[in-house]
């Protein structure tokens, strides 16, 4: 059952969402995030390198071990690396006392697919060849499906593979077709209709195509990967909440990656929201899923 403070704070969320959701806007091109002025603890190095041309922020803690992170952000196509993304990778690189790569790749509302998805596999590439020890992967939301797609192309083109993967509240079906998006569509705080909107009159907001998609069917098993072959890709797990709009594309994910023999486990918190654990990580519910993803992390190292 939901805790309190999470009734309390998806309530807050729905109120300061209302007016995007209301305008059927995008709220990764509406909401403002903070990207300058993060300082980093004592405890931990940060730097910015370059791999195959592609920026890349490193999290290195004073007690770090031999293994590593790679951390694929989400925001779409048009977020970049913000306070929320650089906080979280810290906690990567803290609790599990390791190197943590964020790969900050250049979004755009302008970009068309494969864009992001080639620089992101570029990046992969570049930091799996240069870095030397085990590693495991974590993406959320979009950058969850930049994350597999690399993964997908690193496999068949014969790179590095990871030791584990972790998939938060991934965006892995861009063809929104899942029942979620009607179960759900008075639900989710963040993406959901306001209360006197209809789903049958709005249902192609609730199921938002992204303009990143344009000239790409929306079940091309790279764009999508959902509809791809899962098989021979490393331990996953998969955390989202259950009031998502996109918790199908969880669900969806979790049901192809075992179809294929995966070693994967699902998790999905009641009444949460989208990205729940990096939005709001001092609730009760985030704590217990940071706590769950860094003990699956570690069992693998």
């Amino acid at each position: 059952m939901i805790s309190l403070g999470s009734r309390i704070v998806r309530l807050a969320i729905r109120a300061l969402t209302y007016r995007i959701r209301a305008e059927h806007k995008s709220v990764s091109r509406s909401v403002k995030f903070k990207s300058g002025g993060y300082v980093p603890p004592k405890s931990v190095n940060l730097r910015a390198e370059y791999f195959n041309g592609v920026r890349t922020e490193i999290f290195t803690p004073k007690n770090a071990e031999d293994f590593a992170v790679i951390f694929f952000h989400g925001g779409g196509h048009t977020v970049g690396m913000n306070k929320m993304y650089r906080k979280a990778a810290l906690r990567y690189a803290k609790s599990c006392r390791c190197t943590v790569f964020c790969i900050d790749y250049n979004p755009d509302s302008e970009l068309r697919f494969p864009s992001l998805h080639t620089e992101c596999y570029s990046a992969y590439r570049g930091i799996t060849e240069a870095i030397g020890m085990p590693f495991a992967v974590t993406g959320d939301s979009f950058g969850a499906n930049l994350m597999l797609y690399s993964l997908i192309k690193s496999r068949e083109e014969g790179g590095k593979m990871p030791q584990a993967i972790v998939c938060i509240s991934p965006y892995a079906d861009m063809s929104a077709s899942g029942q979620s998006y009607k179960t759900n569509c008075r639900n989710d705080p963040i993406y959901s209709l306001p209360r006197w909107q209809s789903f049958e009159e709005n249902e192609k907001y609730i199921r938002r195509i992204s303009p990143y998609c344009e000239g790409t069917p929306l079940k091309n098993r790279y764009l999508s990967p959902v509809y791809s072959n899962l098989n021979d890709l490393s331990d996953m797990l998969i955390i989202y909440g259950s009031y998502e709009t996109s918790a199908s594309d969880g669900e969806m994910l979790y049901a192809n990656a075992l179809a294929n023999g995966v070693n994967v486990q699902l998790s999905a918190y009641e009444g949460m929201w989208h990205d729940f654990l990096y939005l709001t990580p001092f609730l009760k519910e985030s704590r217990r899923a940071w706590k769950r993803i860094i003990e699956f992390i570690l069992a693998h190292f």
